[in-house]
């Protein structure tokens, strides 16, 4: 296994810790299911502010194949996992996109639907235009007011097909995340421990160009990276939650999910 989405979240909404926390949190829940042995980050980008540095969820993950927890591939690069030669090449989707135990995660039409990702990206990955409090819920250090971008591990029920970048949330609560469509999770990666770093801390990876051919989505992904960028410029004013009755349960007392990944080149 070197990917899977977040089963349970660390219950403080979108206040993860950072993404030292979050890359925490991704490696005690793989060390739970005996999945430790390599490095665990979260798809999380960060938002450039003062002396922090911009980080990009795709340079973070390594540079693939991934697997989930049934040994079923995800994508064999980066470049596959985004797209960056041909849209929709990667096998992200309800069916596959499984947590760290092997379940399906909840999604459109089902109850509880919990099929927000955090991932403060855009479409291809890399961090979006604005303010941390607008794109990222304070760079992952917020709970209260703000936003962060949230795809769809189903890829339905939004404005586009996107895995990464479907909208942004409420607000950075618990209640919040609830009231969009999240229950705690994220996108976990394995990443290998030799590969090289850069000044940013961070692991930087290219494509490897391997590849294997995936269906076409319903909907391409094209008019929200092209789009957002105006509207993260502008604050948003503060949404009050809508809670659904999913908040008294335990999916509602979680924050939206992450997804992590981490590099390996055979299956489980």
């Amino acid at each position: 296994m070197s990917f899977f989405v977040t089963s349970v979240g660390l219950g403080d909404g979108a206040n993860l810790g950072g993404l030292a926390g979050a890359d925490k949190h991704c490696q005690t829940l793989a060390q739970a299911v005996g999945a430790d042995n390599r490095m665990w980050r979260a798809y999380l980008s960060q938002t450039a502010a003062g002396a922090t540095l911009p980080v990009n969820a795709r340079d973070r993950i390594g540079s693939g194949p991934w697997y989930n927890a049934k040994g079923v591939i995800i994508a064999a690069s980066v470049d596959e996992l985004h797209g960056d030669s041909q849209r929709d090449r990667n096998n992200i989707r309800k069916p596959i996109a499984l947590n760290e135990k092997g379940e399906v995660v909840t999604g459109s039409g089902d109850t509880p639907n919990v099929h927000d990702i955090l991932t403060g990206s855009d479409s291809h990955g890399r961090v979006l235009i604005g303010r941390p409090d607008v794109t990222t819920c304070g760079n992952w250090t917020s709970n209260a007011a703000g936003s962060a971008m949230v795809g769809h591990h189903d890829r339905l029920g939004g404005p586009n097909a996107s895995w990464n970048a479907v909208h942004l949330t409420n607000g950075c609560s618990q209640q919040n995340l609830v009231s969009t469509g999240g229950a705690g999770s994220a996108l976990l990666l394995r990443r290998e421990l030799n590969e090289t770093r850069h000044g940013s801390g961070t692991p930087r990876c290219g494509p490897t160009g391997a590849g294997l051919s995936r269906r076409r989505g319903p909907i391409r992904q094209q008019n929200l990276d092209e789009t957002l960028g105006a509207k993260l410029h502008r604050i948003r004013a503060p949404v009050p939650p809508r809670l659904s009755s999913l908040a008294g349960h335990a999916w509602g007392f979680d924050g939206p999910s992450v997804g992590m990944f981490a590099p390996g080149t055979v299956p489980p």
